[in-house]
């Protein structure tokens, strides 16, 4: 079945830390109080924000990525319904990696190109005026298939501020839908692999709530809503295959790094899924395969230690079905895990793996993988694409490697993933096969 995109727009930034997240929640908010059934998206491989994307308008966000996604499956995420479709960038607008992928280098330009919707550029002006409109200028005329529409400032000193930098922009032809003036409390929570989790917002509701009023007070909301647009077929839709029939997830604040696309492709297809919760000492529920995703267990490595039920009923699931786990999840089901203190603690030894984050280095990267031993869901020999994002260090990895690993670029990467017996992992997510 043919698909096409909802119109749209993309809220994107020079650079990271300009304030884009603010924007998007505050938009999201604003949208649906205003009775819109908006989409929301985030392009590139991350599975913290769409929780926000969720809380902030009550619609389930997936990721656009044009590196690890090829057509069909930017496709189906691409015909979910709406009236309007907002998508968050990643990093700056035009970044991603020198090499191109599957249908390009992960930037979120390249999902403005694919998609036709258009690019609002929030763009921090603290600490600089008039050259702001050199930048934006920039921006515009980089790519000729990305249509930048307009920016909204942020971080705004003072009115003389906000006017010098409006004028230099409308000189250069450039629209201005808002001005938000600075603030110091419009900051989300955070921690090493980005935002605290949207569960963990200690009052996540008011501070959405704050961004939406923020916006509706400075931002032009008619004008950016006018400028959603695009809708262009994309073609036949390709869903990812589910690991199994009847999947045991976990799924708590230890276990929460799962691509929303993933999981409903899973369903789409007929899987059933079955959460349960490591931290509340829950063993997996009668199933076919065992997932543990990635998330924070450094975090919460002493309870998940001391959860006997958990690793014995993990331990007993595995002798005669598959588990996989994911980052976090592949470090549960090893021998140990260090804590950023120095103490160690016995995980389910399924795997002769050994982590710490007493001595902390970041793994960042798209990776591809061609699989030496099968992984639920996949045979040996198949490529797939994720993402790597950590900042653990392995000090034992003794069982037989679970894929060739290469970055981006194609280099080589140590972290090859390992297996024993019915029991799979690797530190990348998956993200997709690759065809």
């Amino acid at each position: 079945m043919s698909r096409a995109t909802v119109p749209g727009l993309i809220v994107s930034a020079p650079r990271s830390g300009a304030g884009k997240t603010t924007v998007m929640l505050g938009l999201l908010r604003c949208l649906a109080e205003d009775g819109v059934k908006v989409r929301p998206y985030k392009c590139g491989p991350d599975y913290i924000d769409p929780a926000f994307h969720r809380a902030a308008c009550g619609e389930a966000s997936r990721n656009l990525d044009s590196w690890a996604m090829e057509a069909g499956i930017l496709a189906d995420q691409l015909a979910l319904p709406g009236e309007m479709a907002v998508a968050e960038g990643s990093m700056g607008l035009f970044d991603g990696v020198a090499t191109p992928g599957a249908s390009g280098n992960g930037s979120t330009a390249d999902i403005s190109a694919i998609t036709g919707w258009p690019v609002v550029v929030v763009m921090d002006v603290s600490g600089h005026a008039q050259t702001v409109a050199a930048l934006a200028l920039g921006l515009k005329q980089f790519r000729p298939d990305v249509h930048v529409a307009g920016v909204i400032l942020n971080r705004v000193a003072s009115p003389r501020h906000e006017r010098l930098c409006r004028l230099a922009l409308d000189d250069a032809g450039i629209a201005v839908l808002g001005a938000l003036p600075r603030r110091g409390d419009l900051t989300l929570p955070e921690r090493h692999l980005g935002l605290v989790q949207a569960v963990e917002h200690p009052d996540l509701e008011v501070a959405i709530a704050c961004y939406a009023a923020f916006l509706r007070a400075h931002v032009d909301l008619a004008a950016l809503r006018a400028l959603a647009a695009g809708g262009m077929p994309l073609g036949m839709s390709r869903l990812c295959r589910p690991p199994a029939q009847r999947i045991a997830l976990a799924q708590d604040a230890a276990f929460s790094f799962t691509y929303p696309h993933l999981l409903a492709a899973w369903r789409a297809a007929g899987a059933e899924i079955f959460p349960f919760s490591p931290l509340a000492d829950e063993p997996p529920p009668d199933a076919d395969c065992c997932w543990l995703p990635g998330g924070y267990p450094e975090l919460h490595a002493g309870r998940l230690a001391s959860a006997h039920n958990f690793l014995s009923g993990l331990r007993q699931f595995a002798k005669s079905r598959p588990v996989h786990g994911e980052c976090g999840g592949y470090m549960v089901l090893g021998e140990s895990l260090t804590d950023a203190s120095g103490q160690a603690h016995r995980m389910a030894g399924l795997l002769g793996l050994e982590t710490t984050y007493a001595s902390r280095r970041m793994h960042l990267g798209y990776r591809r993988a061609r699989l030496l031993s099968p992984l639920p869901g996949y045979d040996c020999g198949q490529s797939l694409r994720g993402h790597e994002f950590h900042y653990s260090t392995i000090l034992s990895q003794p069982d037989a490697p679970l894929a060739e690993v290469l970055d981006a670029e194609g280099n080589t990467v140590p972290e090859t993933g390992s297996r024993r017996e019915n029991v799979t992992g690797t530190f990348f997510h998956l993200i997709a096969e690759a065809a």
